[in-house]
Order: C-alpha cells, then structure tokens, then sequence
C-alpha cells in the first residue's frame, strides 16, 4: 500500500514541509503512524472530482457553503478509498493548515469594522466621486469600489457602499443598472487582488510570504482589469433597466468623517505592513492591521466607539473564517488526492508549460467555490508545494493563483452574485447577463499576472 503525507513541524524550528512516498513500511508502523496523522491514506483523483462536485451541488441547494465543503470532503475522501477515520484526519489536517490565515483574517475586522461602521468607507467614496465629477460617473465608480476594497474593506461590502451613490449617478446621468453594477464590481475585483483581504492573507501563508508582497504583485494585473471595466461598463451605458427616482435614497452625511482622518485606518496597516520589505522589520498583519484601525478610529476622534466597531467587523469576518474552515476539510482532501497529479500530466501531455497550474486551478477553484477567498486557499494549500517543486517561485505562485481565483468569483451558487445584484435592485435575468463581463475582467487581469510572472518571470 502506498502511503504519502505532507509533513508540517510547527514547533521550534518554523514551518517547512516535505513529500515522500514508501511502499515497504511494517504493517504495524503504518497503523501507528496513521494513528498519529504522520502518514496519510492518498485518496484518488475520483474522489477529490466528487468531493468538489457534491460541495457545488450542496451550495447550489442553498446550503451554507461551510456544510456544503465538509459533506463534500467526507464524501469524497470516502468515494476517494479512505476509511471513515483517515478521511476526517485529512479534513482536520486540512483545516488546522489554515488556522494562522483565520486568525489574521478575524484581525483583519477590526480594520474593516472601522472603515465602515464610522462612515470612513462612505467618505473615501464620495470624495473620489467629487473630485472626479459626474461627466466621469463610471470611472468615479470604479475607482472608488477598486480603492475601498484595497485598503481592506470586502468587495461585495464596498459594492454595497458605494450603491446608493452610483444609483443617484445613474439616475441623473441616465446610466443603465447593468453599466453600474459591472463599473463596481470590476472595481472591486481590481482591489481586491492588492488589498489585504483574506484571500491575499490566505495566499501569503500558503506560500509564507509577507502579505504586502502579495497585494504589490497584484498592482499591474488590476490597472488592465480597471481599464477594462470601464470600456465594458461604457458599453452598457443604454442596455439594461435603468434606475427609477423612488431607488435614489438621500443619504445623511454630517457624522461622516473628512477624507484625511478617513483614510488613515487603511494608510497606517499598509505603512506597518511595508515594513517588512523596506526596513526588514516584521510586523505580522495580526497585529499591524488592528493596529492600524485603532489609530484610524483615534484620528476620527471615535475611539470610544473602538468595541463596537471591532464587534461589527468580527461579525462580518465570522462567516468568512467558518467558511474557510470548511474549505481547508475540502483542501485537505484534495491535497492528498491524485487530482494534482493528474493536471500535471494534462498540462505536460498537452505541452503547455507548468507554471499554467497556478491560474489553473486557482481558476477552477474559485468556479467550485464561487469565492475569490475560498479558491484561493484551497488552490494555494493544495498546489503550492507541487508549484515550487515544479520551479515556479513562491511570488510568482501566489501571483497567479490570486489572479486566477477572480475569474469565476461571480457564479450564481455564491452570495457575491446575490448581494451585488441585490445592492441595485436588478433581477436576476439581467445579473446573469453580466457573467460573460465579469468573466473577461477577471480573465484580463489572470492573462496579464500569468505572462509577468509566468512568460516572462520579470519578478
């Protein structure tokens, strides 16, 4: 029987990992080893096809995500070859591989509680919106969802935000729901590849790299995804439903805070974060993001408020972090399974190069997900040690998978589609109209990060 298992020491001596194989152990060595989750049953590439397929199923049947993830990975590693207990020591393995990412990612509430439970998001938003005018509403648009999602806030939340200004937009310019929406959520999608939200937060652990080399690697690929958006959201411009007067709602701006006050949460958490690449000291982003929002929340003079808005956030990042746990059942099962293997060989089968696994699969894990953050760990905890055994560099890695994940981030079975469409008040035949334009940003932004990194390894 063959046995193999990826070994991770998290004691005194950091983290490293190692794969090997053996045939010729003693029968009563395997069973101790098994037994203490140093060796682990290898399940076929069937049963990681069939983990994946009844996890899509069951988030299709409206079950949540997380349930949907562990049912998929029991009944995979279980279709896959292994006994009840050796498919729950991968499932549990998998999950405590991504313990360090949830609890940077609960950190990572704080700042999103402060920026937009003080009406810092909303300011950052308008300002941009003003200063750009409405002769250029949709640039206004997407700018503003790309800068709110890169300093921190969740793509669909900065969607949200940033609605009921692009409705008023819309309504006095006469611009098409459809051509909003996709300016936002192209936006969005650009941000979110060079911000510090949990799937470049999961990308950098996978990979162990400082999460500001992450989000900078990110930078490139989202210019051509903004300027992409913006030339498809002009062409909707007169297609689709437009806005009617009783959607525009008047918002109160008084309590809002100014622009500067406003953006330091964010500005603090990326100058702390930077301080690992430009002076060599490390501050982990469990730390310099909180950080970051308490001196945010005292430059707004809110500091009193500091719990309340630690507690908003904590409540937004919780379905976050359960979800992942159930993606790391799934990514436990499907890193020990032939499914990897055998993209290899159809990679090299078909000549095309290996670099193409990592947007690959970050691609097709986030069509399995519908989730930028759930694809992303689950590509990068499953295929990052077969990357760098493969000789693509861990930046270069985690580049493209990141990339990859924006792909089919928008499908349906996931709540993104769901809450975006909703922010604008569209049905969901004219949501799933914009598929094919998400689609191809998302693609945009995977070409150009595959050929940086990938063709031509500038990085």
């Amino acid at each position: 029987m063959k046995y193999k298992k990826t070994i991770k020491s998290l004691y005194f001596f950091g983290n490293f990992s190692k794969d090997f194989e053996s045939e010729n152990l003693d029968n009563s060595l395997i069973f101790v080893l098994l037994y203490e989750g140093i060796f682990m049953v290898t399940v076929s590439a069937i049963g990681a096809i069939v983990a994946l397929s009844v996890a899509i199923i069951l988030i299709l049947r409206k079950v949540p995500p997380a349930y949907g993830m562990l049912v998929g990975a029991l009944v995979g590693g279980l279709i896959g070859g292994a006994d009840l207990s050796q498919t729950v020591s991968l499932m549990i393995g998998g999950a405590q591989g991504i313990t360090t990412a949830v609890m940077r990612i609960l950190a990572a509430g704080v700042l999103a509680g402060v920026l937009i439970e003080s009406g810092a998001a909303n300011t950052i938003a308008e300002t941009i919106v003003k200063k750009l005018g409405e002769t250029r509403a949709l640039l206004a648009l997407v700018i503003s969802t790309m800068i709110l999602t890169a300093v921190g806030v969740f793509v669909d939340v900065a969607v949200i935000t940033v609605s009921p200004i692009a409705l008023a937009l819309a309504k006095r310019g006469n611009l098409s729901k459809p051509a909003i929406l996709l300016a936002m959520i192209g936006g969005g999608k650009a941000g979110n590849l060079m911000s510090p939200n949990p799937n470049a937060i999961a990308a950098s652990d996978a990979f162990q790299l400082p999460l500001t080399s992450v989000m900078a690697v990110g930078i490139i690929p989202a210019i051509f995804g903004l300027v992409l958006t913006y030339f498809l959201a002009k062409r909707l411009i007169d297609k689709g439903e437009k806005v009617s007067a009783d959607e525009v709602s008047v918002k109160n701006t008084r309590d809002l805070p100014t622009f500067l006050p406003a953006i330091a949460a964010p500005l603090c958490a990326i100058i702390l974060l930077a301080l690992r690449p430009l002076a060599g000291i490390k501050i982990d982003p469990l730390i310099a993001l909180p950080l970051g929002a308490l001196i945010g929340a005292i430059a707004m003079g809110k500091t009193k408020q500091i719990n309340h808005f630690a507690t908003s956030g904590l409540l937004k990042m919780s379905p976050v972090a359960i979800m992942l746990l159930g993606t790391g059942a799934l990514a436990g099962i499907i890193a020990n399974s032939g499914l990897k293997d055998t993209l290899i060989e159809g990679l090299t089968a078909s000549g095309l190069p290996s670099y193409l696994l990592a947007p690959i699969s970050g691609a097709l894990m986030s069509l399995a997900t519908a989730s930028t953050t759930a694809g992303t760990v689950v590509a990068s905890n499953v295929f990052s040690a077969t990357l760098l055994e493969l000789g693509v560099s861990a930046l270069a890695g985690a580049a493209m998978i990141h990339a990859g994940a924006t792909v089919f981030d928008h499908m349906p079975h996931g709540s993104f589609f769901h809450a975006t469409g909703g922010s604008v008040n569209m049905n969901i035949q004219e949501r799933l109209k914009l598929i094919p334009y998400e689609t191809a940003i998302g693609l945009i932004m995977t070409v150009v990060s595959t050929l940086i990194f990938g063709v031509f390894k500038l990085f």
